[in-house]
Parts: C-alpha cells; sequence; structure tokens
C-alpha cells in the first residue's frame, strides 16, 4: 500500500517547514513500518515544535504493525500533552520508556527515530536500527547509529529496541537546524538496499520533496530490498526565533497601553490606582465588571521600544499560566486583550519583607511551617522545569487565608525556552547562588540557595555571607552560624541551615524534595526523641562515678600487692 503525504507549516515569522513521506510494504503481505507527522497550533509549535517519527515493526514479535502504529500514535498524542516547560527530551524519554513496558508486556517490538524541530534547532530520540540523516549543500550526514549486532551473520539483529528488555537506552542528539537543509529518515527496507552515496545522489537529482521520497522507496525495491521501505523527508525553509518570547511577540503583535489614570476604562477594566512604577513595569489596580480587584502589569511607555521588554512580559505570563497552583498568582484568561499586559488576581496580605519590618525575626514554629511551603512550592516549580532566579522576602506573599505565593516571574528560566544573555547574573545579589557569578548554567540550586538566604534572615535579619552589593567583590567562605543571632535555634536546625547555605552547590541539598524531606525528618526527630544517654544527661555524675570507681580498683590492686 503506497501512502503519499505533503504537508506544510509555518508560524508567521517564524520556523517553516515542508514534508514529504511515502511507504510501501514491497513483497511482504503487510506493512509494519508507520510514520507521524504532527504540526500543532502556532503557540503549541513554539513550545513544543513539530513532530516527525518513523517506526519499524519487528516481524519476530506478535504482532509488528501494532507495535510500530500504537507506538507513534502514544507519542504523537502523549507528547503534546506534557507540561509545555519540560525540556524535549526529558518529555520523549519519559513517554518512550513507558511504550516500552507496555510493549514489553504484551509481546511487542519496534524501533523508533523521533525528530522534533522548535526555533533553530532539533531533538533526535532513537532506537534500533531506522536511520536519519542531514543533507546540506550536496553533504549526506547520518546521525544514527544501527542498534545491531556488529557479526557478519548477525547485522540483522537488534540489540536495542522497544519492547525488546525492561530498560531501553534511547539514543538523544540535539543540535542546530540550518535554513535550507533537509533531514531524512528511512527504514532498513531503503538503506540496507542503497547505499549512502545511492541516497544522496537521489536528494541531489530530485529537487521536488514527495518525489524524492518516491524515488528512494521506489529504488530501494527495485534493487531488490525485501522489506517494508519508508522514507520521511524534511526540508527547512526558514528557520525560527531564539526563544519563545521572541516567537510569542511574533504571534501576539501587541502594542503598550497608553498611561493609565485613576477612574478610566481600559479594555472593560476600570482603574483604581497605579500601585508599581519602576524601571522594568508598571502595575495599576483595576476592577472587572463584577468589582473583583485585580493586578495589570504592563510595560512603561519609555521601554516600548526596547529590545526583548515584550517578549520578556509575554515570556512572564506564559510561565504563570503553567504553574496555576495555591503557592502562585492566578491569572484572567483576558479573551479580548488588544495591548500587550497581562492581569492577575489581587491577595490580600503582605510580602514577607513587610511582615519582618514590623514583627522582626520569626518564632521558629512559624518560620518552620513557612520553610516547609516556601520548599513545596519550589518544588512544585522545579517539576514544571522552570527556575525563578528571584527567591527573596519581597517576591513572597503571605496572604491571610491561603498561606504563601510566589510572585514576580519576570526572571523566571525554563531550559531549552529561555534565551540566557551571556554574562548576565539576575537577581538580587545577596540572594544569588555563588556560583551564579561564575556563569554558571541556571538550575534548580539557584533557588533553593535564595530560598534558604530568605529563612535565614528572617530568623535573624541579618545575610550569612553579609549584604552583598552588585559591584564589590565577592567572597565566600563559611556562612555564619545561626546561632550568633538567635541562640535559641535547635541545633539540628543550626546544622540544616548550614548545609543549605553552603557555597559550594555539590555541599547543598540537590533537590528540593530532598531539603523538605530532611526538614521533616528533623521536626520528628524534635518532636519525638529518642532517650538520651546517660553521660549527655550527666555527664558529671557519670565521670565522678567512674574516677571513684577507678579508684577503688587501684586500692584493690595495690592491697593485692601487699599481700604477695
Amino acid at each position: 500500500m503506497n501512502q503519499p503525504v505533503g504537508l506544510e507549516a509555518a508560524v508567521r515569522s517564524g520556523l517553516t517547514v515542508r514534508c514529504a513521506e511515502f511507504s510501501s510494504r514491497g513483497p511482504r503481505s503487510e506493512n509494519q513500518d508507520a510514520t507521524r507527522m504532527v504540526t500543532p497550533v502556532p503557540a503549541l509549535a513554539a513550545s513544543k515544535g513539530y513532530l516527525f517519527a518513523l517506526a519499524d515493526g519487528v516481524s519476530q514479535c506478535a504482532d509488528g504493525g501494532l507495535a510500530s502504529r500504537s507506538t507513534l500514535q502514544a507519542l504523537a498524542l502523549d507528547y503534546y500533552a506534557t507540561p509545555e516547560t519540560w525540556g524535549i527530551a526529558q518529555a520523549l524519554d519519559r513517554l518512550l520508556l513507558a511504550q516500552n513496558r507496555w510493549l514489553l508486556a504484551n509481546g511487542l517490538m519496534t524501533t523508533a527515530s523521533a525528530l522534533v524541530l522548535r526555533g533553530r534547532r532539533f531533538t533526535l530520540a532513537h532506537v534500533g536500527d531506522c536511520r536519519v540523516y542531514r543533507w546540506h549543500q550536496g553533504h549526506l550526514q547520518r546521525i544514527t547509529e544501527d542498534h545491531v549486532w556488529e557479526q557478519p551473520d548477525m547485522q540483522h539483529v537488534l540489540k536495542r529496541a522497544l519492547g525488546l528488555d525492561q530498560f531501553v537506552v534511547m539514543d538523544y542528539l540535539e543540535g542546530e537546524l540550518r535554513e535550507g537543509e533537509r533531514l531524512l529518515l528511512i527504514s532498513d527496507g531503503v538503506w540496507s538496499t542503497l547505499n549512502d552515496q545511492r541516497i544522496a545522489s537521489i536528494l541531489r537529482e530530485q529537487d521536488d520533496l514527495d518525489m524524492a521520497a518516491r524515488t528512494l522507496v521506489s529504488a530501494a525495491h527495485l534493487a531488490g530490498s525485501p522489506d517494508n521501505a519508508t522514507a520521511l523527508l524534511i526540508q527547512v525553509d526558514r528557520l525560527g526565533r531564539d526563544g519563545l518570547g521572541d516567537t510569542l511577540l511574533q504571534l501576539q503583535q501587541w502594542p503598550v497601553p497608553p498611561t493609565l489614570k485613576p477612574g478610566q476604562c481600559f479594555e472593560g477594566w476600570y482603574i483604581e490606582e497605579r500601585l508599581g512604577d519602576s524601571r522594568q513595569s508598571l502595575i495599576y489596580r483595576v476592577r472587572d465588571s463584577q468589582q473583583q480587584c485585580w493586578l495589570l502589569k504592563t510595560l512603561p511607555q519609555r521601554r516600548a521600544e526596547e529590545d526583548n521588554a515584550g517578549q520578556a512580559l509575554l515570556l512572564e505570563e506564559w510561565f504563570l499560566r503553567r504553574v496555576a497552583g495555591r503557592f502562585f498568582p492566578d491569572l484572567h484568561p483576558l479573551p479580548e486583550r488588544q495591548h500587550l499586559y497581562y492581569v492577575m488576581r489581587e491577595y490580600p496580605g503582605q510580602t514577607l519583607a513587610q511582615t519582618y519590618a514590623q514583627q522582626g525575626p520569626m518564632e521558629v514554629s512559624r518560620w518552620l511551617s513557612l520553610a516547609r511551603d516556601l520548599i513545596g512550592a519550589i518544588a512544585l516549580l522545579h517539576r514544571r522545569n522552570i527556575v525563578h532566579r528571584d527567591i527573596k522576602p519581597e517576591n513572597l506573599l503571605l496572604e491571610e487565608r491561603a498561606g504563601l505565593r510566589i510572585l514576580d516571574f519576570g526572571l523566571a528560566y525554563c531550559p531549552g525556552l529561555s534565551v540566557r544573555v551571556e554574562g548576565e547574573v539576575p537577581g538580587t545579589p545577596s540572594f544569588i547562588a555563588p556560583e551564579a557569578f561564575e556563569n554558571a548554567e541556571p538550575t534548580a540550586a539557584l533557588d533553593l540557595y535564595a530560598a534558604s538566604v530568605t529563612l535565614y534572615f528572617l530568623l535573624t535579619g541579618h545575610y550569612p555571607y553579609g549584604e552583598i552589593e552588585a559591584f564589590q567583590r565577592r567572597r565566600y567562605g563559611h556562612p555564619v552560624p545561626v546561632s550568633r543571632y538567635r541562640p535559641d535555634i535547635p541545633f539540628w536546625l543550626e546544622n540544616h541551615l548550614d548545609r543549605a547555605l553552603q557555597a559550594s552547590p555539590e555541599k547543598r541539598f540537590e533537590t528540593a524534595e530532598q531539603w523538605l524531606l530532611e526538614l521533616r525528618d528533623g521536626e520528628l526527630a524534635t518532636a519525638n526523641p529518642r532517650p538520651r544517654p546517660l553521660l549527655e544527661r550527666e555527664p558529671v555524675k557519670v565521670w565522678r562515678s567512674v574516677a571513684l570507681v577507678s579508684l577503688l580498683l587501684n586500692l584493690l590492686l595495690w592491697l593485692w600487692l601487699l599481700k604477695h
């Protein structure tokens, strides 16, 4: 059965690709090859990319066709259901590992190669003996390895495939796309008969994608291929944007709102007052038609033409919509928006900076409750693959009824989606982890360190390494013990904070979950203390008793020596 498919996908000024596919069963009674090409709506393509995949079911298993088709069906559906903030390789790996378990339980096996193209980059996941090539300016490059045994009489036998072993090891590759290049996915029914020179010759001769795919498959069968043969060919016509923020701005070409004044109505919002006016942003208190209070955040007019300002605001909103939960602000859906802004709910309460200014250092019991909430909120954030990069008392709101909320995602970073400016160290210096000043990649460790400084400050009113200014040369030795300022702090808690505040990230807690677990273990140990040894409870009495017994033994020994 022959199946020609052609499609085109574009994101306005973003990534534009064309592709074609052709598959034939050849001399076989059934075609056990399968392909998938998914081009989602532009907004989803900006975060998840375009998916192209080829699978070749293993005919020796129960049903090779079912194995290949079900694998690509699950991949196509479930990949776009994973959180948009997950890395591409992270999402593919979790899905393929789950599919491997299902195939193994049902006695099914298949090979699989999946390509995701997003922005200016590609990500490849591969296992088995399908092949993926890059063709650019007359040069053909194979970028996959055949997972078969190397012995001459066993080169058709797979040593890695989905459904073959309990633990499958996928190959992953990431790289920069090149404008005008072609990416080719072919099953072993093509490459086992056509060598690389013949494949390159066909790609050179055929400008039309559909004709090139047909020619590859037909040439393989004419050359005597005894297997199903499939070719999926993709051409990159135009590269996309560097980061998600750039793409969002292209998709949503909104102007910055004019300066708003109290009493004014703007796109259905009643402006009450301007609450914040910083160099970075403007915040207004507004009311909706039901008289509910909200906060409208936008850019000041002076930043309307500034590079990256609009992208940053849209990316901040995008992150907030994907970390919804009790620890984060709720956003308004804004179906009729026509300007560059977003609206979040206003919550009654105070920031932790305001609370400290009014009440001073926290009581230990209240501090422990806050610490659990803060670390738990950061854990939720990191499970979404987002690093906040500006955890500090000013950005933590204590709501009157619901508790802690993390505010201000203006510096938030998502690997693979955000653009990192080389040499830039965003955040507040006293809360920035030491490794960030050494140009380290943004990781979860930055938030964990900032949270530990925040918690230390709320107990003491001081910074563990002293207050750090942006212009000064930073030196990190050992953090000042919290007991210097708070002698009432339990010893276990002092050790706990000391570990969280270490200058070297390897000496700190590795994840928020680990930190939270050890914090709870420390609390339980304090609430249910084990009986202390007598030496700890009555050291003077113990040592007096030891001295008395020793004196008596020496006296008895002396008397025994006198008699003898």
